[in-house]
């Protein structure tokens, strides 16, 4: 039997391309979204059956959509293996204007949507005995952000500290929890995010002189969601081109 891989925030960008790519390994997958019709139409891309692939509502701030989906994925396929926490919210305020709503806003997605993934599907993967969780953080965790608000930054750092807790937590009952840390990728939200001579200037600034290729992200997830990287948890893996180097 395949395994099970449920991704939030998988309707677009890069959620939904680690939604493919889990699926092109042989993953079913669950495509979630916080507008179930985009949630719909994106698994029905995967697969139009519906044998293989699966739309959900999911608003990550609300601990019992995490719940209902996994109930939902158990009724459907009666296993989940593999958990993705992507949902996010980028804001690029400067860090004097934002506002105690939009600080409240982008936490609650990106930090609090995390924790109650982790939590929800941590602890049955815990009791199956067998699971894989990978966060998507960010190089504005690490760095203090080079396109991105102080808001969206600061969520990113406090996933890979969250992401080490769980793993801790996780590790004897076989499910392991790792992050990844991507730096700015070629994607339609990081063009529409920055402004395209800010663009040219933050691309001058990275190393390899390019913008990262998502693909390779959602490569990454598919590994570290495979039943071989058993050793490897609480780990941040780095795709930013050379701007934070440890």
């Amino acid at each position: 039997m395949s395994q099970v891989a449920l991704v939030t925030g998988a309707a677009q960008g890069l959620g939904n391309i680690i939604a493919g790519q889990l699926h092109a390994a042989g993953y079913k997958v669950v495509v979630t979204d916080c507008t179930e019709a985009l949630a719909r139409e994106a698994a029905g891309r995967l697969d139009a059956s519906g044998a293989t692939a699966l739309g959900l509502k999911l608003d990550v701030t609300r601990k019992e959509d995490f719940e209902q989906a996994l109930a939902a994925v158990l009724r459907q396929w009666d296993a989940v293996h593999v958990l993705v926490n992507n949902a996010a919210l980028t804001k690029a305020t400067p860090v004097m204007q934002i506002t105690a709503e939009e600080f409240d806003q982008v936490l609650a997605v990106n930090l609090r949507g995390t924790l109650f993934g982790c939590q929800v599907f941590g602890a049955h993967m815990a009791a199956a005995g067998y699971g894989r969780i990978v966060n998507l953080a960010s190089l504005a965790g690490q760095n203090g952000g080079t396109a991105s608000g102080a808001h969206y930054g600061s969520s990113k750092g406090a996933i890979l500290t969250l992401s080490k807790i769980f793993a801790r937590e996780l590790a004897p009952s076989n499910v392991t929890v790792n992050a990844i840390a991507p730096g700015p990728m070629e994607l339609p939200s990081v063009r529409a995010l920055v402004p395209p001579d800010r663009l040219e200037k933050l691309i001058e600034g990275i190393p390899v002189r390019r913008l990262g290729n998502p693909k390779f992200v959602a490569d990454l997830v598919v590994m570290l969601a495979s039943p071989e990287a058993d050793f490897t948890t609480g780990a941040t893996w780095d795709v930013n081109g050379g701007l934070f180097m440890r």
